[in-house]
């Protein structure tokens, strides 16, 4: 069962493409797993946050990012958001971005 990758928005894909080399590089790698097994990896390379919403935990080099996703009907993984993580604990704003979107993806398919 083969997964397809879509964008919230070209802002939400122009942004994810413009992260670091290494940082991308890992993003393009965890992805391609995305479209064989989903988007529920395992720890340490995706958490589950709950609510269908998941967390792809990307570190490299140059820092470490987080791009959030979620599943829609028919083996869609569609990205919601992504930032660079600049602390311990992911912001409440950051995590309050990808939900909001995701109800409004799941909202659309329902």
């Amino acid at each position: 069962m083969k997964w397809t990758i879509t964008y919230y928005s070209e802002k939400v894909q122009a942004d994810v493409f413009t992260l670091p080399k290494g940082l991308l590089a890992r993003y393009f790698r965890y992805t391609d797993r995305f479209e064989e097994f989903g988007p529920d990896l395992g720890m340490p390379h995706t958490r589950a946050m709950g609510g269908g919403l998941f967390e792809l935990r990307i570190k490299a080099q140059k820092g470490i990012a987080r791009v959030f996703c979620c599943t829609v009907i028919g083996n869609r993984i569609v990205v919601l958001h992504q930032f660079i993580k600049k602390s311990d604990k992911t912001p409440t704003k950051e995590l309050g971005i990808a939900r909001r979107r995701m109800k409004e993806i799941k909202d659309a398919y329902a």
